[in-house]
């Protein structure tokens, strides 16, 4: 199982857009990390925000 996802692959798990999804960062919704210049999706985070709304 995988802990972390890029914003694409967010993309494909959920069906929520791009921008949905980095509005839900920014809001702080959404738990990221950087690891270089990567952005990385927490998993849990994504799925806790997705069964919320």
């Amino acid at each position: 199982m995988k802990i972390t996802a890029t914003i694409n692959e967010s993309r494909e798990m959920t069906g929520l857009g791009k921008t949905t999804i980095y509005k839900a960062i920014g809001e702080g919704r959404i738990a990221t990390t950087l690891i270089g210049r990567r952005r990385l999706v927490n998993v849990e985070s994504l799925r806790q925000f997705v069964s919320a709304s």
